[in-house]
């Protein structure tokens, strides 16, 4: 019985282990910067630009700059923001970088900030995984892998909360 006991104890801390790692595979960590969920979407072919969120959270005791972004898949990765003005969305480029205050998260995610993959090599594809790099000012460099998800995964995630949004007509 004893022996069963331990087996048992070992193989329940050998699959919580296991299921551990596979849930901190989306999460990256360099000093006091922590990037969370790093997605993309699948884009269709011939579509030259492709879009990458993430959640930085910045755990020092300074503000640190998200100033650039690569990868091999795209020619250029620029910094953007979504604004809605006079019920116009439109995008446009954070030349001087986006901040995360200390102590602080911010969000890149659909309608607000984000990263655009510029000139495409070739189709994101759902299901692959781009390698992204990650550049600040006031920290080191961070390599993160955005994950190609289904064209309809923010959709999801936006169900679930609409109580902060006004109807206007």
């Amino acid at each position: 019985m004893k022996k069963l006991i331990i087996l048992l104890f070992t193989s329940s801390a050998l699959i919580t282990s296991i299921f551990a790692n596979v849930v901190v595979a989306h999460e990256y960590s360099v000093g006091d910067i922590e990037i969370g969920h790093p997605w993309s979407r699948p884009t269709p072919p011939g579509t030259p630009m492709g879009v990458g969120y993430l959640v930085i959270r910045n755990h020092g005791d300074s503000d640190v700059t998200l100033v650039g972004a690569s990868t091999p898949r795209a020619d250029r990765v620029s910094i953007h923001e979504t604004l809605m003005n006079d019920g116009v969305m439109r995008m446009q480029p954070l030349k001087s970088g986006l901040t995360i205050s200390a102590g602080e998260t911010v969000e890149l995610k659909p309608h607000s900030y984000h990263l655009m993959l510029e000139k495409l090599a070739e189709p994101l594809k759902e299901g692959e995984s781009i390698p992204l790099r990650l550049e600040f000012d006031g920290s080191k460099a961070i390599e993160v892998e955005l994950s190609v998800q289904s064209l309809d995964a923010d959709v999801k995630e936006m169900k679930m909360d609409h109580s902060g949004h006004k109807m206007e007509h």
